[in-house]
């Protein structure tokens, strides 16, 4: 029985050894673990900052809810005034901006420089050009006709 114990005692303490060598190669280093840390610390700061930034937005709303309604008469035309101000001045900002994208790429496509779409300018330009020669040889042909329908129905004209 004295054996058996021997025999199984370097098994038992290899295997163990075995599994905290494979513990110990899977365990976080210390940057991983300084990270992981830093990511709870920096998480449960922003819990509770957004618990309080909730908790503040309600009671607020509370408390000046009675103020906010009874000069809501005085708010409500300044907020929409407001509202169409700053709209305006948006939309025009923005249509400000595309007339200057407009006019460079204008700019750069009368210098030669190739901007993004020219090619389907130039091909258009080609389709129109070669359908108006088409409608005006046609026009010619079917012009040429009429002139003579004229002259037969009126041949003193």
């Amino acid at each position: 029985m004295a054996d058996r114990q021997n025999q199984t005692r370097p098994n038992d303490t290899t295997t163990t050894s075995s599994f905290l060598r494979r513990l110990h190669e899977h365990a976080p280093h210390s940057t991983q673990l300084m990270g992981f840390l830093t990511l709870i610390v920096s998480g449960a700061i922003l819990l509770l900052l957004t618990g309080a930034t909730v908790t503040v937005t309600v009671l607020g709303i509370i408390f000046f809810s009675p103020l906010i309604i009874l000069s809501s008469p005085i708010w409500v035309p300044i907020g929409g005034f407001l509202f169409v101000i700053t709209a305006g001045f948006l939309s025009l900002c923005g249509f400000g901006v595309a007339a200057v994208a407009v006019a460079s790429w204008i700019y750069r496509y009368y210098r030669g420089l190739h901007p993004l779409g020219s090619d389907r300018v130039d091909y258009a330009r080609s389709r129109i050009y070669d359908t108006a020669s088409h409608v005006k040889d046609y026009a010619r042909e079917y012009g040429g006709y009429l002139q003579s329908k004229a002259k037969d129905a009126a041949p003193g004209a």
